[in-house]
């Protein structure tokens, strides 16, 4: 027999199968923006740590030679090898930054503090600990009382984990260090389950932008709420898939509850989630099935929950509960990039500032509701609707939002709308197909119509105080007294506490020398106020400043410009 001809045997390529051009481009934006803010870095290391800045000179280098490769090299697996490249220098860029600034914020300040006091055997609840911001530049949390929240409000794990790190030294170093391995770990996690082309995207939204690594050096229990809720949000609709949990599932569930149980953010996406899971596995088993499973879930999330807080509940249990409901109910002033802007700075305040609360937790709700109403549509964007409703609220400072944004990451790479496709929907038949729209448009006005309403009143309100000022006492460079003229124009006493801003910011609070503590209903009278280390700087020339007077019952604000002399 003789052998087959050579040129009718099939061509095996040796060529390996070339990547998609929108994973080129991914790849390379992950790498460009690990070139965000490196140079300040760099800067302060080659002032400081030579050693350091010349790590970091290596991780240019690393940013050169991958943003090349990324372009230049033809199979996938070698591309994925650039990815993984792109990741560890990252890592590293971060741990050179950490190294350099963990001056920390007040939220580490109070995290490091609950942990010695945790390692002590004291309670963490109800403690109020003033001398940490005292002379340190740690921001302080006013309230609308007149006063600061000294005291830790967050759940206690956080403090759990910091607990063990004390020994590296004194400030918030072991809160820093807790929060910004927690980013790290949960960046790898990520990396870890996206899909192969989507991996860099992890790199580059936590560490490339400076955003979320800025939040782990500041020490926030929600960056490691945000890490511990990445396993959970990946491929979350396929929870209960066929009407288990599962391994994976039970460590989705524990996740989640140990999440919530480390800072209150997670407790806003959570309904959502089940919601959603609910929808989806009910459009696959039945109505009993998917109740079933996600009562297993919510019961395994509640239990860990339970776990982490047991300590606490017994031997401090009203305290507890207080501390880890404070952020709602604290009563903090005005604060943040939202609609609260309206009545800080376009007008002079509100006598409705309750509405903006009212409106956030209305608009929380419709949400939820239209999520379920429409989870077909709405289950792909169930990581992002829940902050829609921080935009509405009383602090409304977008890191409430900006340190879960590689949720929606998560979200948009593994949970697309062909995860929804068959979820059931209530009302469906009245709800769907192509001739319900104004049916669909009539549900949605009907569910947001209370929240835009109570925004609509809070941002309508009116000034409750008149004020005048009257007097300024002062030297060439700061004033010591200011006098001002108050008229009441509610209908109920009100308790007034005075401040300046110059811009955004909030000076500490004024004494009053001078003017009864509560104004009465349509009344006048003449209040002397002495800024509270003695004296306050005069601003320079064009510099505004503007007065402020927040009451707590009801909450208001009344604002007003004040022409004082310049330094």
């Amino acid at each position: 027999m003789s052998a087959p001809d050579r040129a009718t045997r099939p061509a095996v390529s040796a060529e390996p199968e070339p990547p998609a051009q929108w994973h080129r481009v991914l790849t390379l934006l992950a790498d460009v923006s690990l070139l965000i803010g490196t140079r300040e870095v760099w800067t302060q290391a080659a002032t400081h740590r030579i050693a350091l800045a010349a790590v970091i000179s290596l991780c240019y280098a690393s940013i050169l030679v991958c943003g090349a490769l990324a372009l230049v090299v033809r199979g996938r697996r070698s591309l994925a090898r650039v990815d993984l490249c792109v990741l560890v220098t990252g890592l590293t860029l971060a741990l050179c930054t950490f190294a350099l600034f963990h001056r920390g914020s007040d939220e580490s300040v109070l995290t490091t503090q609950a942990a010695h006091d945790l390692a002590a055997g004291h309670g963490i609840y109800g403690r109020p600990w003033p001398w940490l911001f005292g002379g340190k530049g740690i921001a302080l949390t006013p309230t609308v009382t007149g006063g600061y929240d000294y005291t830790y409000g967050y759940p206690p794990l956080a403090p759990l984990l910091t607990a063990p790190l004390l020994w590296l030294g004194h400030g918030s170093l072991p809160a820093i260090a807790m929060s910004t391995g927690a980013l790290l770990v949960g960046t790898v996690v990520l990396w870890w389950l996206l899909p192969t082309p989507w991996r860099s995207a992890a790199t580059m939204v936590c560490l490339g932008f400076s955003m979320i690594e800025m939040y782990g050096r500041l020490g926030y229990p929600a960056i490691l709420a945000l890490a511990l809720m990445i396993p959970v949000v990946v491929r979350w609709p396929r929870i209960g898939r066929g009407g288990r949990l599962g391994p994976a599932g039970v460590a989705q569930a524990a996740c989640l509850g140990a999440a919530c149980a480390a800072q209150q953010l997670p407790w806003f996406l959570t309904p959502f989630l089940l919601a959603g899971i609910y929808a989806v596995r009910r459009g696959e088993l039945g109505a009993r099935a998917a109740g079933l499973v996600v009562l297993r879930l919510a019961g395994v999330a509640a239990a860990v929950w339970l776990l982490l807080n047991a300590y606490f509940v017994v031997t401090q249990p009203v305290a507890w509960l207080k501390g880890i409901a404070l952020p709602l109910i604290q009563g903090a002033v005005l604060h943040g990039q939202g609609l609260v802007g309206v009545s800080l700075y376009l007008t002079n305040g509100s006598d409705r500032l309750d509405w903006y609360g009212y409106a956030s937790v209305l608009l929380l709700a419709g949400l939820l509701a239209l999520s379920v109403l429409f989870v077909r549509r709405l289950g792909p964007a169930a990581t992002v609707l829940p902050w829609l409703a921080f935009w509405l609220a009383t602090r409304s400072q977008d890191g409430y939002y900006l340190m879960m944004t590689p949720l929606w990451l998560a979200a948009a790479v593994t949970a697309p709308a062909t995860e929804f496709a068959g979820a059931w929907q209530p009302f469906g038949r009245r709800l769907g197909g192509a001739n319900r729209r104004p049916a669909r448009v009539a549900a949605a006005v009907l569910l947001l119509t209370p929240a835009l309403a109570s925004a609509a009143l809070a941002v309508t309100g009116s000034p409750p105080l008149r004020l005048e000022l009257t007097g300024v006492r002062h030297d060439t460079r700061a004033l010591s007294r200011l006098t001002l003229r108050v008229t009441n124009t509610e209908a109920e006493a009100l308790t007034p506490h005075f401040t300046l801003t110059r811009g955004q910011g909030m000076y500490p609070y004024f004494t009053v020398l001078r003017g009864p503590a509560t104004l009465p209903a349509h009344a006048t009278a003449v209040y002397e106020l002495r800024p509270p280390d003695g004296t306050y700087a005069l601003p320079h020339k064009h510099q505004q400043v503007r007065l402020r007077v927040f009451t707590s019952s009801p909450q208001t604000l009344s604002s007003a410009y004040l022409t004082l002399p310049t330094a």
